[in-house]
């Protein structure tokens, strides 16, 4: 399994827009459920500070998340921008694999 995860610093008045597209049914959830391999979202609102939230993807492996990524790149594009003005920042941690 591949867990992807991302940290992100919400912009305090677009919280409950960030959370209706990260949470699990949400936007990008929705997007990935059409690609083959695709488990899950998870995400995590940090309890001591406000506005810091974590994303966990899970994918069955690499290659299936590789594949939906290039075959979708225009529409991840197009939803990634349209996210963007609810963050005043994003990083990805990295790419994990459960033991």
């Amino acid at each position: 399994m591949l867990h992807i995860l991302w940290e992100y610093r919400v912009r305090k008045d677009r919280i409950r827009e960030f959370e209706e597209h990260y949470a699990s049914g949400g936007t990008w959830a929705r997007f990935f459920r059409g690609g083959k391999g695709y488990r899950e979202t998870r995400l995590l609102r940090d309890r001591e500070t406000p506005g810091r939230y974590l994303t966990i993807d899970v994918w069955d492996d690499p290659a299936s998340y590789r594949a939906f990524s290039e075959a979708n790149a225009g529409e991840y594009g197009e939803v990634d921008r349209r996210c963007a003005e609810l963050t005043e920042e994003e990083r990805c941690l990295g790419y994990f694999e459960a033991l």
